[in-house]
């Protein structure tokens, strides 16, 4: 049975000199961002080429990814959360690519690796960290993390509480993530596996059973994005509002 976790590996395409002593080479995690990228600017491109009144098939897959982020900006930000739904939308239509390419036979699921996806929940961390700062000033963000009517003798260790709960959301973020499509893969490998084993006359039940977890895996390729987009946007909220 071929390893299941041998499909996480991350494989030199392209040889580069290092830079700084750190390896730069062009690998195939590189190549599959750099498609969901180009992935989803035709999707944007393609739907939106005509602008019909009634539209087609891919005018209205990009209206609904449209309309389902604006509407999760609205719900969990407000009003104050618009000058963001540029960047929540890139990064929603940049990870659920990520996840769909992922599901793709002989592919390579980007949002896998811890790397990835700590970069972006550390570039959204820091994101919201510098915009509730510039808006209500040092003082007043240091304040968030001490509740309201707390005693002053649990003051000092709910500080402390709250502030390692605050610096935890970047590694939340990302583990949460990748453990769910590292699992999910890992296990549909595992399975097809037992289908190449028992061959036609036994695989008949794996097989079955592999169909009905590839939707189950398309469904939480899709959930974990708009899991990831929602905590972004109250992450937002609570440094826009401090609560």
């Amino acid at each position: 049975m071929a390893d299941p976790l041998h499909q996480f590996e991350v494989q030199s395409l392209i040889q580069l000199p290092p830079l700084a002593g750190y390896n730069i080479d062009f690998t195939n995690a590189s190549l599959f961002m750099m498609i969901a990228v180009v992935a989803t600017v035709l999707l944007m491109q393609l739907g939106m080429r005509g602008r019909a009144l009634v539209p087609g098939r891919w005018q209205s897959i990009v209206e609904l990814s449209y309309g389902f982020v604006a509407n999760t900006v609205k719900d969990n930000v407000g009003s104050q959360g618009r000058p963001y739904f540029p960047f929540i939308f890139t990064l929603f239509m940049f990870i659920l690519m990520c996840n769909l390419l992922g599901m793709v036979p002989y592919s390579f699921t980007v949002t896998s690796h811890i790397i990835v996806t700590f970069v972006l929940a550390a570039f959204i961390f820091v994101g919201v960290t510098v915009v509730a700062i510039m808006k209500h000033g040092l003082g007043k963000f240091l304040g968030f993390f001490l509740p309201q009517g707390t005693p002053w003798w649990m003051a000092p260790m709910m500080y402390l509480i709250e502030l390692f709960s605050y610096l935890a959301r970047p590694v939340s973020l990302s583990v949460r993530l990748t453990a769910n499509m590292m699992a999910g893969h890992t296990m549909l490998k595992v399975i097809a596996g037992f289908v190449v084993a028992l061959g036609i006359i036994g695989g008949w039940a794996p097989l079955a059973l592999l169909v009905i977890l590839t939707g189950f895996e398309i469904f939480v390729a899709i959930l974990q994005a708009y899991i990831f987009t929602v905590l972004t946007c109250v992450y937002l909220n609570d440094a826009l509002h401090l609560h």
